[in-house]
C-alpha cells in the first residue's frame, strides 16, 4: 500500500472518520498544509508518550496529579464520578462544582468483559472513604444506567449518600454531546438513588 493510502488508513481510526473524510483530511494536509501536519504529527507524539492517568482521579494529564486533584480549594466531600476525562470539561465548564472527579474510562459492559476491576472500582473504594456525597454523573444508556446502580449500591455500603444527575441529559445521550445549560440544570436537579 501507498503512504497516502496508509495515512489514510491510519486517519480512521479516529470517531466519525471515515473513508471520504480521511481522503479529504490527507490531501488537505499534504496539498495544503504540510507545516500543519508535521506540527500535528509532532503534537499528536508528544502527547501519546506524556500524557498520563492521574494517580488519584484517572484523568488524563501531564503530571503525576492533575490540576483538580492538587488544588487544595477543592472538597474531598463530593466525588463526581463520570465515564471519560471529556465529561470532566463538560461538568467544569458549565457548573461551578467544587468537589473531586474520578473517571470511569468506560463503563460496566459484562458482554465485553467490562466489570468493576477493569473500570478500577477498587480505587474509588479507597477515596469514597473521605467522602460525603458521590455524585453519578454516567451516561443514561443501559451501560450507563447499570453502572450508576453498581456505584450506587457500593456508596450505601460506605454509608455515602449517592446522587445521580437530574432531568436534562436525554435518555442515550453522553455528556460529552450535551450543551451547557442542559448539563448544568441536570447537575444542580441531581437525585439520591
Amino acid at each position: 500500500m501507498s503512504l497516502i493510502g496508509d495515512l489514510m488508513n491510519a486517519l480512521q481510526i479516529l470517531p466519525g472518520v471515515g473513508s471520504k473524510t480521511a481522503q479529504r483530511l490527507t490531501f488537505h494536509l499534504l496539498q495544503k498544509d504540510k507545516q500543519g501536519g508535521k506540527h500535528l504529527a509532532e503534537t499528536l507524539l508528544d502527547a501519546i508518550e506524556n500524557i498520563v492517568e492521574c494517580q488519584y482521579c484517572r484523568t488524563l494529564t501531564e503530571h503525576a496529579v492533575c490540576k483538580i486533584c492538587s488544588n487544595t480549594s477543592r472538597s474531598f466531600a463530593q466525588v463526581c464520578v463520570v465515564e471519560t476525562p471529556a465529561d470532566i470539561i463538560q461538568i467544569e465548564q458549565a457548573t461551578d462544582f467544587k468537589g473531586r472527579y474520578f473517571v470511569l474510562h468506560g463503563k460496566l459492559s459484562p458482554i465485553d468483559g467490562v466489570g468493576p476491576k477493569e473500570l478500577k472500582l477498587d480505587k474509588l473504594v479507597e477515596i469514597l472513604e473521605n467522602c460525603e456525597e458521590l455524585i453519578i454523573a454516567t451516561g443514561s444508556t443501559v451501560e450507563g444506567e447499570t453502572t450508576a446502580q453498581y456505584l450506587s449500591h457500593l456508596a450505601e455500603k460506605g454509608g455515602i449518600k449517592a446522587t445521580r444527575l437530574a432531568h436534562g441529559v436525554p435518555l442515550g445521550g453522553d455528556l460529552e454531546y450535551i450543551d451547557n445549560s442542559t448539563l448544568a440544570h441536570a447537575f444542580v436537579s441531581r437525585t439520591q438513588l
